[in-house]
């Protein structure tokens, strides 16, 4: 059992807001699972610029002289912002491989969340009020974000197991459910060079999707093939750059209600988790159909 919420804005005027209702959002799931949180935040490309959020165990020896070291290596002026135990590096765009790699080469321990022109995400440890707090999420603005709490059943409680999981450039997916055929995909994925973190089944599904996009599908294609290609349980919400999916398994028994406005969509696992946003009394509130992809974008 897990808890995931997800917020799509059309009215810009709200943006400034997007970090304060997801954290809300988010808190109100803790019961779903206690053990981890993260949150996923687009932000809104930065012209030439794009972004990578890094996560380390000892960030105060690995987030000091970072800047330079990248700089150094990149030859290139950068920013590095620490939040905790994550930080953003913000690279000109078309050195983000390279700097992703230099930072492989650099930080052994560094972990990377994720990159791309707008996502940041950031996972940890412990209950969603805390994490959302350590990392002043409610301060946050952007175009659209998911969130996720997690109770772990078949793996360790970790960061790296924490969601949401990022696979590709201002990619991600959050996951309630468990999928069955993750292990024979992971095989298949590995082949076409797709990299893993975890054992996660999650990640796997966060992968798929990552791979079918790359051959040229949009967020809604790609989701479309995962009905048939992804066995098991699931509710998966999903953000790229510009759209936001979701979609349930042919049983759909996971928790799942979407709520529409002329200002926003919002998902959550359960009702509550929708109540305090502005509007929600007018809104058209469903229950998301099995085997039905919900797609929006920018």
């Amino acid at each position: 059992m897990c808890g995931i919420v997800g917020l799509f804005l059309k009215d810009k005027s709200l943006e400034p807001k997007l970090g304060e209702m997801l954290s809300t959002m988010l808190v109100t799931m803790t019961d779903r699972g206690p053990d981890s949180a993260g949150i996923a935040i687009y932000g809104g490309a930065a012209g030439s610029e794009a972004k990578i959020t890094v996560q380390s165990p000892t960030p105060a020896k690995d987030f000091a002289g970072l800047q330079a070291e990248l700089e150094q290596a990149l030859g290139q002026a950068i920013s590095v912002e620490a939040k905790s135990t994550h930080a953003v590096i913000t690279l000109p765009r078309d050195k983000l491989e390279e700097g992703r790699a230099a930072l492989s080469e650099l930080c052994p321990d560094i972990r990377i969340m994720s990159s791309g022109d707008s996502i940041e995400i950031y996972k940890e440890t412990g209950l969603p009020r805390d994490v959302v707090q350590r990392f002043g999420v409610a301060g946050m603005s952007g175009t659209h974000g998911i969130g996720h709490t997690r109770m772990a059943t078949e793996s360790a409680v970790t960061t790296l197991g924490a969601h949401p999981f990022s696979t590709g450039s201002d990619q991600c997916l959050v996951h309630n459910g468990s999928l069955s055929n993750h292990n024979n995909l992971r095989r298949e994925l590995k082949h076409q060079g797709m990299r893993f973190e975890t054992e996660n089944d999650s990640e796997v599904a966060a992968a798929y999707l990552t791979a079918e996009m790359a051959k040229g599908k949009n967020l809604g294609a790609a989701l479309e093939g995962a009905v048939d290609d992804l066995d098991g349980f699931f509710t998966f919400v999903v953000g790229t750059k510009s759209g936001f999916g979701v979609l349930r398994d042919a049983i759909a028994c996971k928790p799942a209600v979407m709520a529409e406005t002329d200002q926003y969509v919002a998902f959550g696992s359960e009702y509550r988790a929708l109540v305090n946003l502005p509007g929600i009394e007018a809104a058209r509130v469903w229950e998301p159909e099995p085997a039905t992809v919900y797609f929006w974008e920018h």
